[in-house]
């Protein structure tokens, strides 16, 4: 019997882009990291360099718990796209502030640009500040899901057919006939924990990002977001958020996650508990992001702790390679210090997740989970 397909491909590596000030922990804890364009474009090359296949920029309109100040996602994404030779930029966006045919047009050009490598991450919304500053209606949790699916079908529509014609509840085409085309469609990704946002996934994303899980709680989002999948005769990949902290010893490396959580800037992650709060209780079945995130958890503003990339490389290399066992094809990564933190990854880690990786092959035998971290 052959091995299942997922286990044939190399996982994949994304990190997330540094465009916002403050690092990816909400903690007053050293993170040597910046948030400038001249930073991120040095790291952007790092990490194509140490085995990274995608780069993520996240999307932040104003400040937020301890985020003072951003870049924005999709100018920041095509500039590390032409700093790059082979990383694919996926540019996070929030459908109710676009039009879904003008970014499927701006995508195309980046896309051109930079040899097919640009892709998009539709975040359907959380921070409802954000859109009471610009203005915009905001949607109960389910509708801006709706709206969301609408985006990604016009996006869709927008680069593939001539003279798109589409009739939405929140978008319409008539007749829309975007050229050139894109040398490559763009990959879609989507987050989100509901059931909205899984049944979203099975139905129009082309990959599925999960908040920080356990090996049984990603299990569950994968089978679930997979049998919808199939019932709509499509497959979906599965991306799933860490934080890493790879040290020489498990000792210092949960050294330095206490450190991290100890000096948590307590009002900032307070005011992004408030403000998230009801992305998972406003849902019909109370199941949502951060539904259920500790304080610990929020200091990580994507629950990263919980996938427990915490120890040393070969513990982390066995940790990553039963994520992929289960179904997982790529690690977006959080770093505490990038620039050495990317390379160490990449000269540490990842030679021995390949080599973990070439024992899937049927006939090979399979890796022990290293003990401590089942």
């Amino acid at each position: 019997m052959s091995a299942p397909h997922h286990l044939d491909e190399p996982l994949r590596f994304a990190y997330w882009v540094p465009n916002v000030s403050g690092g990816l922990v909400t903690s007053k804890i050293e993170q040597r990291t910046d948030w400038s364009y001249d930073y991120n474009k040095r790291l952007a090359v790092l990490a194509e360099h140490h085995g990274f296949d995608y780069a993520l920029s996240q999307v932040r309109y104003m400040a937020s718990y301890g985020a003072a100040y951003q870049q924005e996602s999709t100018s920041f994404s095509l500039a590390l796209l032409l700093a790059t030779e082979r990383l694919k930029v996926i540019a996070a966006v929030h459908p109710g502030l676009w039009h879904p045919a003008v970014l499927a047009k701006l995508l195309t050009t980046a896309d051109h640009l930079s040899g097919g490598r640009a892709a998009v991450n539709v975040v359907s919304g959380w921070f409802k500040g954000e859109f009471t500053a610009l203005g915009e209606h905001w949607l109960e949790h389910d509708e801006r899901y709706r709206r969301a699916e609408e985006f990604i079908r016009v996006l869709r529509a927008s680069w593939t057919e001539a003279n798109a014609e589409f009739a939405g509840d929140f978008y319409r085409l008539r007749g829309y006939d975007l050229k050139p085309k894109p040398l490559s469609t763009p990959e879609v990704f989507q987050g989100g924990n509901s059931t909205a946002a899984r049944a979203m996934a099975g139905r129009v994303s082309d990959w599925y990002f999960s908040n920080g899980k356990d090996f049984d709680g990603v299990t569950e989002q994968i089978d679930e977001v997979g049998r919808t999948a199939r019932e709509h005769g499509r497959t979906v990949r599965f991306g799933l958020n860490a934080f890493l902290i790879a040290r020489d010893s498990e000792t210092e490396a949960k050294d330095t996650l206490r450190e991290i959580v100890a000096k948590a800037d307590v009002d900032a992650v307070h005011g992004f508990r408030d403000a998230v709060r009801q992305a998972g209780s406003s849902t019909s079945d109370k199941r949502g992001m951060w539904a259920d995130s500790a304080f610990e958890d929020l200091v990580q503003y994507n629950d990263g702790f919980r996938s427990k990339l915490i120890g040393t490389p070969e513990q982390i290399a066995h940790r990553i390679v039963e994520y992929k066992r289960r179904g997982v094809n790529l690690l977006l990564l959080g770093f505490l210090h990038y620039l050495e933190e990317v390379e160490y990854f990449g000269t540490h880690v990842l030679p021995i997740v390949r080599a973990l990786e070439a024992e899937l092959v049927p006939g090979a035998g399979t890796p022990e989970p290293v003990g401590g971290l089942r």
